[in-house]
């Protein structure tokens, strides 16, 4: 069966949990901006966690069903409902043929993820059904959904009514800790910048998309010298290196920009500090406006973060009897 868009929202687009395995080839990992709300969304209507649903930043779709199925709706606070009826967030819940689901106005957070039982079965490239708009492949004809689609639901069933507990649910706030590993180019700041970059508040501009999230504050300061062969005149240029997923550069030295799971695999800015893998998730929930805090920690405590991370998406699988 089909889902049918009546209005896509804002750059909403099929997303699952990426192709790792391509960064050496320009390819980056793609997938949900907020992994983890993606996961619950498919576990809620009886989907393996990897299936792909949609995802939708800042404004919701508004869906037309032509069977009966399941949904749920989690990431962002944003009302969801069903032919004008408000149906809750974070739980699954029965549609029938002919049913239209649609949305409120974006309330916390930034992106909402969209199951339905059975997944969104567009065709895999490079081993995902994700979105890569920039290289025109994956999800729905390698671009944004649009008026008029119909995307193909796979096979499947979950149970009215599993729902995610109070206490594990997320809470979305527009002001926030990052925390990062510096490195590997955070010696090029002069100390009063790396003071600056880790001290001061940074406000995310409006831009701030699946590639990238700049970011506006304090004027950092760099260490002066002779660049390098190779390297531009910018004061954060570098001989071109990788980026990894989550690293941090400074263009022009001047507004940082998280590089998230779309960006490109490498280039010539200075990397200052990499945003650790369990806080890749909040800054996806991150809207215009918001005020974040980067906080360094050491790599030791990097890993207890990914380790608490991955025990809290295994309380929440019990939870939900996965």
């Amino acid at each position: 069966m089909p889902v049918e868009i009546i209005e896509p929202g804002l750059g909403s687009s099929i997303q699952d949990l990426g192709r790792p395995g391509y960064y050496n080839v320009g390819i980056p990992p793609g997938g949900a901006l907020d992994l983890a709300s993606a996961r619950i969304a498919n576990l809620l209507v009886g989907n393996d966690e990897g299936a792909a649903v949609i995802e939708s930043p800042y404004m919701g779709p508004k869906l037309r069903f032509t069977e009966d199925t399941l949904v749920a709706v989690t990431g962002a606070t944003m009302e969801p409902r069903l032919n004008g009826e408000t149906v809750p967030q974070w739980e699954a819940v029965p549609v029938t043929a002919g049913d239209e689901l649609s949305f409120g106005f974006l309330e916390a957070g930034a992106r909402i993820y969209i199951a339905v039982a059975g997944g969104f079965d567009v065709p895999e490239a490079l081993g995902s059904r994700s979105t890569y708009p920039i290289g025109r492949f994956g999800g729905f004809q390698g671009r944004p959904l649009a008026a008029g689609d119909a995307v193909p639901v796979g096979s499947g069933s979950g149970t009215p009514g599993t729902s995610v507990p109070e206490h594990l649910r997320p809470s979305w706030t527009r002001e926030v800790d990052v925390r990062v590993v510096l490195g590997l180019y955070d010696y090029r700041l002069a100390p009063a910048g790396l003071s600056a970059f880790l001290d001061e508040s940074w406000t995310l501009t409006p831009v701030a998309d699946r590639m990238g999230f700049r970011y506006t504050g304090p004027t950092l300061e760099w260490i002066e010298r002779e660049q390098p062969f190779g390297a531009g005149s910018d004061p954060s240029n570098i001989v071109d290196a990788g980026y990894p997923v989550g690293s941090i550069q400074v263009p022009g030295g001047v507004e940082p920009i998280i590089l998230h799971r779309d960006a490109v695999s490498g280039g010539g800015y200075a990397m200052v500090a990499t945003v650790i893998s369990a806080d890749m998730d909040l800054v996806g929930q991150c809207s215009p406006g918001a005020t974040t805090r980067f906080r360094a920690v050491s790599l030791d405590n990097a890993l207890a973060a990914r380790h608490e991370y991955r025990s809290r998406l295994q309380e929440l699988r019990s939870a939900l009897g996965a």
